[in-house]
């Protein structure tokens, strides 16, 4: 019996993981942040097209938990709860079972929020002459979120001589604007590369 009634929360523990793995290409990339390692950032972009199962499945997991933890106790069930006289730990208890779904579900929104978590450099107000101002468009491969983009856009500004950029996972480009004086198209590279994110191709689109 007391396998029974750890049932659901240990499929909720479940989801726990499968929310993880569902969120993984972009947690990834804030660890590596963390740790200072930010070529590992792109290592399990492979997992992306394996997202919406694993959300799927996340939730699943959780369904037949509460399901599980509300339906109506058995008269067995309730007999040898009696018989043991024994309280519910908070292990077993719905509490635990509402603090795994939240964070379950944090967990599998953190695509949509993560881009809070790169901080972007104040630039201060420089003026420049416009036969100085390259805009360029890089083709970048890996980019799978908002987080994505945010990461790009934080490296690259850290690089002096950049006017504006626009990272964009859904084009799979990044659009940048620079002072040529001061900084050239293969740092930019070298930027966007050490993201763990990687540039194909770039294209002109305007050199004036």
């Amino acid at each position: 019996m007391e396998s029974i009634t750890k049932k659901p929360n240990k499929a909720a523990f479940a989801s726990i993981l499968t929310a993880i793995a569902a969120s993984l290409c972009c947690i990834t990339p804030i660890l590596a942040l963390v740790a200072g390692t930010s070529g590992i950032a792109a290592s399990f972009l492979w997992m992306e097209p394996f997202r919406p199962y694993l959300i799927g499945l996340t939730v699943l997991v959780l369904g037949f938990a509460w399901v599980q933890k509300l339906r109506p106790k058995t008269k067995e069930e309730i007999e040898c709860a009696c018989d043991h006289n024994e309280k519910p730990s908070f292990w077993q208890s719905t509490s635990l079972l509402l603090v795994i779904t939240i964070f379950s579900s944090l967990v599998l929104a953190f695509p949509y929020y993560s881009q809070n978590f790169y901080s972007q450099p104040n630039k201060e107000i420089v003026l420049v002459s416009q036969s100085n101002i390259v805009k360029k468009t890089f083709i970048v491969e890996g980019m799978t979120c908002l987080g994505c983009e945010a990461h790009v856009e934080s490296e690259v500004n850290k690089l002096d001589g950049i006017i504006s950029i626009k990272a964009s996972y859904e084009n799979s480009n990044t659009l940048v604007s620079y002072d040529k004086t001061k900084v050239d198209e293969i740092t930019i590279i070298k930027a966007i590369n050490s993201t763990g994110y990687k540039v194909v191709l770039n294209e002109n689109r305007s050199n004036n």
